[in-house]
C-alpha cells in the first residue's frame, strides 16, 4: 500500500536522494526541515540536446502546430524554457504534479495525473483516450521505456518526439562511494527513476552497492518497488508519488 504525504520527524535518519546531478538541493533542504540527513548520489546527469538548433526548432513547430503537448517531467520543462518561450494554444499534458508545476510557473494551464503519476496514469487523461489523426508532441529526452510512444503510435496519434535534453551517467567520485559504505541499514534510499537506479548499480563498486542495498529503499511506483527488490535491496517501500512530500512519508 503506497505511504500518503504527511508532516513529520525524520529523527537524524540519513536519506539518500538519487535525482539527478544539480536538481536536490530542494529536496535537501526538505530533509533537513524533517530532521533528517540528506546525502545526494546522483543516478543521473542531465545535458542540453547536442543539436540545440534542431531541439528549437522542432519545440518552435510543436508549439505552434500540435494539438496536445506532452511534457515528461519537469527538467523537460527547464530545458524546452532555456530554448524557446512555451506559448502554446495546444492542451498541455503532464506526466505527473511536479511537472505541471514547472509548466504553470510559464503560465500554462496543465493537466495531469494525480493517483497514478507516470506514463499509465498519462494515458488515462481524457485527452489521450482517442488521438487518431490527431498531432502529439512528446517533449523530453530519448531513452526510458517507450511506453509513450508506442501507445500513442499504436492510437493512431501522428507523433513528433522533441528531444530537447539527455541523460547520461552520473559521475561519482571516492566521496560518494565511501559515504553509502558508511551507512547504516536504517537509511533510507529514494528511488523514482529505474535509469538511475541502474546507473547507480554500474556506477558504484561492488562493496558499496552492496552497502546500499542493505538499506531501505522508498520506490515511487510498483513499477520501481520491483526493480528495486531484482536489484538486490531486500526491504523496500512504495511511496504514493515521485513528488518530496509523498517520498519522505514514506521514508518516515
Amino acid at each position: 500500500m503506497p505511504h500518503a504525504s504527511t508532516h513529520g520527524g525524520l529523527d537524524g535518519r540519513v536519506i539518500v536522494i538519487t535525482r539527478p546531478a544539480g536538481t536536490a538541493s530542494g529536496f535537501a533542504r526538505q530533509v533537513r526541515a524533517r530532521g533528517g540527513v540528506p546525502l545526494l548520489l546522483p543516478g543521473l546527469s542531465l545535458r542540453a540536446s547536442e543539436d540545440t538548433d534542431r531541439a528549437r526548432a522542432q519545440l518552435r513547430e510543436a508549439l505552434r502546430a500540435d494539438p496536445l503537448l506532452l511534457f515528461t517531467s519537469p527538467a523537460a520543462v527547464r530545458f524546452a524554457a532555456a530554448l524557446a518561450p512555451l506559448r502554446t494554444r495546444a492542451t498541455v499534458l503532464a506526466v505527473g504534479q511536479g511537472t505541471a508545476a514547472a509548466l504553470r510557473r510559464h503560465g500554462l494551464a496543465v493537466e495531469a495525473p494525480v493517483r497514478h503519476q507516470d506514463s499509465e496514469g498519462l494515458l488515462d487523461l481524457p485527452a489521450l483516450r482517442d488521438v487518431r489523426d490527431r498531432g502529439v508532441a512528446l517533449v523530453g529526452a530519448p531513452g526510458g521505456r517507450g511506453l509513450l510512444q508506442q501507445r500513442l503510435r499504436d492510437g493512431g496519434a501522428r507523433l513528433r518526439e522533441v528531444w530537447v535534453y539527455r541523460r547520461t551517467a552520473p559521475r561519482l567520485d571516492r566521496r560518494h562511494v565511501e559515504a553509502v559504505c558508511q551507512l547504516r541499514p536504517g537509511a533510507r534510499v529514494l528511488l523514482s527513476s529505474a535509469q538511475s537506479l541502474a546507473h547507480l548499480h554500474q556506477a558504484l563498486p561492488a562493496a558499496a552497492w552492496l552497502r546500499l542495498c542493505h538499506a531501505v529503499a522508498v520506490a515511487s511506483s510498483e513499477r520501481l518497488e520491483a526493480a528495486a527488490r531484482e536489484a538486490g535491496f531486500r526491504h523496500v517501500r512504495r511511496a504514493a508519488s515521485a513528488l518530496p512530500a509523498d517520498l519522505l512519508a514514506a521514508a518516515r
